[in-house]
């Protein structure tokens, strides 16, 4: 097998958003860089679209710096067709469409993923949608289902409903027999999580979530709640926690510190965990893929699971896509379509 094959014409530059030094959305611009060379179980995608999401934003910031061999460019999902492959991978992947987890670099006309962290696109789906579709669906499997142990029939706590991630945890969660519990930062964003399938929706600002968990749970409490906030919430999860309950952290928002009492941890039985999944190794992200294809990929084929778009804007544009991120005014994901 040759060490590059190539269908089309592959040029040496590219078009790519990038940041000398963090700032706000102002200093993402765009620039001409070299297009990537795919290594060893490597491809090289054509970029039609790529997620945005909060780790960008925190990257662009300066606290998430990529991991060591990830390129500085952001963007962490991409959807698109494989025009090159590296050596010893499989040179029947050119032409196909795909969507794919990246450690970087998806903010470009060319992006070279791993060739096990790919998804094949199904007909019907579009490329935008294909490239909303891997950050979100890979974390909320990962730590709902695997870390989390969600079963069937369980209630669910999922704090920030109406974000890419809430969304999804929505979606999947319905799909997947559980009861999903949001909160939300107004009553117009509790009425979309309600629309995209949450059973119940929280205004945090105006309801103490702990107590309406109680209410809505009869005083049980859920079995997990998915956490994007940590600092405070922590010990107001606990509360929201019913006995033998799990909490998941997967951002820290609120902040990376929180006082707990561990003796309610060991009366009730708890499990307190989280995780990030941009540094895992590749050999973990393909083990999640494969899951992903098997499980959840046939329901996307058949449109039951599709990401909700709240905006599109052109590559050129990603300061503004940043500046709507930080916002919070959306619902679902931002999309960068690539020209």
């Amino acid at each position: 097998m040759s060490v590059l094959t190539a269908v089309t014409v592959i040029p040496s530059v590219m078009q790519a958003i990038d940041y000398a030094e963090p700032g706000g959305p102002e200093v993402l611009v765009a620039g001409e860089v070299p297009v990537p060379v795919p290594a060893q179980g490597e491809v090289l995608i054509r970029v039609a679209a790529a997620g945005v999401n909060r780790p960008d934003v925190i990257q662009r910031q300066g606290f998430y710096p990529p991991p060591p061999g990830a390129p500085h460019i952001p963007g962490l999902e991409i959807a698109g067709t494989i025009v090159q492959v590296g050596p010893d991978t499989e040179d029947a992947m050119i032409g196909q469409p795909v969507c794919a987890l990246v450690a970087g670099g998806g903010y470009a006309q060319y992006c070279v993923a791993r060739a096990d962290h790919c998804l094949t696109v199904p007909s019907g789906i579009s490329m935008a949608e294909a490239a909303a579709l891997p950050e979100t669906l890979f974390t909320v499997w990962h730590n709902l289902f695997q870390r989390g142990y969600a079963r069937d029939g369980e209630t669910v706590l999922v704090h920030g409903g109406t974000s890419g991630i809430g969304s999804m945890a929505i979606m999947l969660g319905t799909l997947f027999d559980l009861k999903v519990i949001v909160t939300c930062g107004s009553d117009d964003k509790c009425d979309a999580a309600l629309k995209i399938g949450a059973a119940h929706a929280i205004n945090y600002k105006t309801h103490d979530f702990v107590e309406e968990v109680k209410k809505l749970t009869g005083g049980k409490g859920v079995e997990i709640v998915l956490d994007m906030v940590g600092g405070s919430y922590l010990p107001r999860n606990m509360a929201c926690l019913a006995d033998d309950g799990r909490n998941v952290t997967i951002a820290v928002q609120g902040g990376m510190t929180a006082d707990i009492s561990v003796l309610e941890i060991m009366r009730r039985r708890l499990t307190l965990t989280g995780s990030t999944l941009r540094p895992r190794s590749n050999v973990f992200k393909a083990l999640l893929a494969d899951e992903i294809s098997r499980e959840v990929w046939p329901m996307v084929a058949t449109g039951e699971l599709s990401p909700i778009i709240h905006s599109r804007y052109p590559l050129a544009e990603a300061a503004k896509a940043h500046a709507q991120m930080e916002s919070g005014d959306l619902v679902g994901k931002i999309v960068l379509e690539v020209g």
